[in-house]
């Protein structure tokens, strides 16, 4: 079993929707892996203040060898979303149904990916007609837990309730030994 998390992100993600999700990710045990185009790179937050290394290249990583995916806000997956093999990795982690965890504009990747159809979930408000036009179903909540697998919250404000569904969500994938 792989205490392993995926984390799709590049230049312009959010901070603290990075920050604090890897931090309960890392505090509950998980190592993190941050995948873009190219490993190697550095790449900066939307506010310019937080550093990031990229571990993997997309072409390196294997939906297999995760426990989960996190996609963070900001402009990253709008970015990310252009790269038909960053798209690919998101599908096989949805065909493998592991927890998949996005938050703010995080679900467009989703959108992008096709993964989204009969699902319900939130997001930024400003994504609400991406999402129901893709076929999920919209909800104005903090955070939506769709199908076992997917976890989506909305805002910064979210991050307390998001971080707790992510990890009840692995607990019910990986349960402790």
């Amino acid at each position: 079993m792989s205490r392993s998390i995926a984390v799709l992100v590049t230049e312009g993600f959010e901070d603290s929707e990075y920050l604090s999700p890897v931090d309960a990710l890392r505090a509950a045990g998980y190592a993190i892996f941050n995948i873009d185009v190219e490993p190697g790179r550095i790449v900066k937050s939307r506010a310019e203040q937080l550093p990031l290394r990229i571990d993997l290249g997309i072409d390196q990583a294997r939906a297999a060898d995760y426990a989960g995916l996190l996609i963070p806000g900001g402009r990253s997956p709008g970015v990310l979303r252009r790269d038909p093999r960053v798209l690919q990795f998101v599908r096989d982690c949805d065909a493998r149904r592991l927890p998949i965890f996005a938050i703010c504009h995080g679900p467009l990747l989703l959108v992008s990916a096709g993964v989204v159809r009969g699902r319900a979930m939130t997001g930024v408000a400003q994504i609400a007609d991406d999402l129901q036009h893709a076929g999920a179903s919209y909800e104005d909540s903090p955070v939506v837990v769709a199908d076992c697998q997917l976890v989506t919250s909305r805002t910064p404000e979210d991050l307390p309730l998001f971080n707790a569904a992510m990890l009840q969500l692995l607990a019910e994938h990986h349960p402790p030994l």
